[in-house]
């Protein structure tokens, strides 16, 4: 069978052959004879006659074979017809979405040429221009006598109690105190306490090594940069407070609160000479109360255990003996200590409660010498991991402690019934007892409690 498949493919089932057509049908449609495709129409007069131009009739229709229902089968490829582009003169069309686009095949080289030397004649007129103003303009003097710069008519509101109210007005009573002895010099800082009669409290440690020092040189220097020599008053190294004398009417004298009107988190100022920088400002607040600081060493004769108030102003080497102020401008302490690890302020000072300092002071003033209550023990600090105490290392004889009954390794846990948790608590309690008074200490023994009491003697 001739056809457009390959012969060996499969042949389908034969199809039951189709009745011939009517012999009227085949007259009418069969090719001619001679003659292949289809005829011309019966009957009647045939259509005229196509020329090569004609659409459908052409020399060669009659083998066409699509024309040609004997023709065989063929596979080829896909139908294409190309649409003939429609052509837009000028070199601006429009595209398929409506929009004008310069076609640049379609513009001259003489107009190119034209836009490009418009381009750079632009460029060369601008540039000449620019050459020529820069080279002809007169250029502004540097100098501009009698200029005045603007200035706000408005001065800034400083509400009482500010660190800058509190500053104004404590930093003309505190001191920068210097010590010279021979070659050598130490800066801190004092409180003008009594200006009147000239009484400045510092810290002992400040001043200690000047006392007796033949050519030892101790000099007080105020805000406004003036200077005076002082004298040594009385120091009290289990205080850690000394006071001066200076020879200057008319100083401004610190007010000085009281240590029960301060509780943790108040806002405090620390001024001072921190590091030799006079009248140095600092701010913070009251982190700590009744918190046991021992003081000792670094050549001073000072061996103290105070009751502190611990603050994180920054207060740095120098700050000592200066005033930690509060925020009604009141000093309720003298600076004192701090803690560090590298020798710099990390936030943690102590300062010696004003109640202590006035106390101290007034006893130097009237006396040259503070008094204190003793108990006549020494002690260190203990634990058996659920309560704390002070271990009774050595009882001195003919002492308050031994005129008790108090032995070797009893451990206090309370005076007149407050906790006392360390060896430091133990000294703090038992000074804020003055000489003469009676106090009542638990003590553990043999694994028991009993309380004995104690007539403190002066130290």
């Amino acid at each position: 069978m001739q056809g457009g498949f390959a012969g060996d493919r499969p042949v389908p089932p034969a199809r039951p052959l189709t009745p011939p057509p009517p012999e009227a049908v085949l007259r009418a449609f069969a090719p001619a004879p001679g003659q292949g495709g289809l005829q011309e129409p019966p009957g009647g007069r045939p259509g005229r006659r196509r020329t090569a131009t004609g659409p459908w009739w052409k020399p060669d229709a009659r083998s066409d074979p699509w024309r040609d229902p004997h023709a065989p089968a063929g596979l080829t490829g896909p139908a294409v017809f190309d649409e003939p582009e429609q052509q837009q003169a000028g070199p601006v069309v429009v595209d398929a979405k409506g929009r004008r686009r310069l076609r640049l095949a379609d513009v001259s080289i003489r107009l190119a040429v034209l836009a490009l030397l418009a381009v750079l004649l632009t460029g060369l007129v601008g540039g000449a221009t620019g050459y020529w103003l820069t080279r002809t303009a007169d250029e502004s003097p540097l100098l501009a006598p009698g200029t005045q710069l603007s200035e706000t008519d408005e001065g800034i509101a400083r509400e009482p109690g500010s660190v800058s109210d509190i500053a104004s007005r404590i930093t003309p009573a505190v001191v920068s105190v210097e010590v010279r002895i021979g070659e050598a010099g130490a800066t801190g800082s004092g409180v003008v306490i009594d200006g009147e009669n000239g009484y400045i409290v510092t810290n002992n440690h400040v001043i200690s090594g000047a006392d007796g020092v033949e050519g030892a040189e101790i000099r007080a220097v105020f805000s406004d940069g003036s200077g005076s020599a002082a004298r040594i008053v009385g120091r009290d190294p289990a205080s850690d407070l000394a006071v001066l004398k200076v020879e200057k009417p008319g100083l401004l004298t610190a007010a000085l609160g009281r240590s029960d009107g301060v509780v943790v988190g108040d806002p405090v100022v620390a001024i001072g000479s921190p590091l030799g920088l006079a009248s140095t400002v600092t701010s913070g607040i009251v982190s700590a109360l009744d918190r046991p600081v021992r003081l000792a060493g670094e050549g001073s004769d000072t061996n103290a255990v105070i009751s502190a108030v611990q603050t994180d102003a920054p207060i740095n080497p120098g700050n000592s003996g200066g005033a930690l102020v509060n925020g009604a401008g009141e000093v309720i302490g003298i600076n004192t200590a701090i803690a560090s690890l590298g020798g710099g302020s990390v936030g943690l000072g102590f300062a010696i409660p004003v109640d202590t300092v006035r106390d101290i002071s007034e006893q130097l003033i009237s006396t040259g010498r503070a008094v204190h209550a003793s108990l006549g023990v020494n002690a260190r600090s203990v634990t058996d991991g659920t309560r704390d105490g002070a271990l009774v290392v050595n009882v001195e004889p003919g002492s308050a402690a031994a005129e008790a009954g108090i032995r070797e390794q009893d451990v206090v846990i309370a005076v007149d019934g407050e906790p006392v948790g360390s060896s430091e608590e133990l000294v703090v309690a038992v000074d804020a007892h003055d000489p003469g008074e009676t106090i009542d200490l638990e003590l553990v023994r043999g694994g028991s409690s009993t309380t004995v009491q104690a007539t403190l003697d002066e130290a």
